[in-house]
């Protein structure tokens, strides 16, 4: 299958661009920061067009993925703004003559990358990137996880939902119900990047997955209550590693005393910093909503906010 060729924007255009922009954009600073040929290595297996068509480059439409997450896009926007915003095309590489891949070669080619097993291998090529530049400090991991609604209308006595995966869980602290996912994370503590990420129906327990966001190279895992066990907490220990964990009362103890609480409340304060980053994927990049039908679907669109999220942390961390 023939390999549809696109090139850089031309020099005129570089400095249009730039000149519109004010100097160089957050996107220009980005595509000097990655590594895009390590991603092109992963990529280069997909090829995606129909008969008698050329396929894209994989790293061409990779990069407007990301310019989806980043900016909160549908398909038929993203398209869009990629037909009329210089800014677009120079991230992804298309010169202003050149055509655009329209919506369907998007999906096919987001079908592509979760049919192959591709997001997990692109989020750990970023996570290498960015441990070799020095940003990932590795003084702590921070747990926590956020509900996000599915595309489809929750199930009724009368009708299944069109998405079986998803599920009803009620929202804590906030009233009401959520029918959709939750994405699980471990984030850095300092740099604020998100180390680890698994996305999961909505109503399974925080502390189900939270031994797979511990990277196990942090010296502290920090987590509120909903993460709080004895074996967790002795299994840091044992491992050389201290527990964080915000305590919670049982059974034998339904009043946590004064110095537990107090305890807690400096956890709190710590963990903040999660809030902020729940706060970017989903008031900034609209992380709001899962966008298509399934388990593997939804975990390849937080696994690419989560790639598009460290990516802007990144180039807003670099002077």
């Amino acid at each position: 299958m023939a390999v549809k060729q696109t090139g850089q924007l031309s020099l005129a255009e570089a400095f249009l661009g730039q000149k519109l922009a004010g100097g160089a954009s957050p996107l220009d600073r980005l595509s000097g920061l990655v590594k895009w040929y390590r991603f092109e290595k992963l990529l280069n297996p997909l090829r995606d067009g129909g008969p008698g068509r050329a396929a894209w480059p994989p790293l061409v439409l990779f990069k407007a993925l990301l310019l989806q997450s980043l900016y909160g896009l549908s398909d038929r926007e993203l398209e869009e703004a990629l037909g009329d915003r210089l800014s677009f095309r120079r991230f992804v590489g298309l010169g202003l003559e050149e055509t655009i891949p329209d919506h369907t070669v998007l999906s096919r080619f987001r079908n592509l990358l979760v049919g192959e097993g591709l997001m997990q291998k692109l989020f750990d090529e970023l996570d290498r990137q960015l441990e070799k530049a020095g940003v990932i400090l590795k003084r702590g991991t921070m747990l926590d996880a956020t509900l996000i609604d599915a595309v489809s209308v929750p199930p009724t006595p009368e009708r299944p939902s069109q998405d079986a995966d998803a599920r009803i869980t009620a929202r804590k602290g906030k009233g009401g119900f959520t029918f959709g996912y939750k994405a699980h994370v471990g984030v850095d503590e300092g740099s604020g990047l998100i180390r680890t990420v698994i996305t999961t129906p909505a109503n399974v327990n925080d502390t189900v997955v939270a031994d797979r966001l511990v990277r196990g190279d942090e010296k502290t895992v920090w987590a509120d209550a909903a993460y709080d066990t004895h074996a967790r907490r002795a299994g840091l220990k044992a491992e050389g590693r201290k527990a964080r964990i915000a305590r919670r009362p049982n059974k034998h103890h339904p009043e946590l005393p004064p110095r537990l609480k107090r305890y807690n409340r400096l956890i709190a304060r710590r963990r903040a910093v999660v809030e902020t980053t729940f706060a970017t994927l989903k008031n900034r990049m609209k992380l709001t909503t899962i966008r298509y039908v399934g388990l593997a679907k939804a975990t390849a669109q937080v696994t690419l906010a989560a790639i598009a999220f460290n990516m802007r942390r990144w180039a807003a961390m670099t002077p």
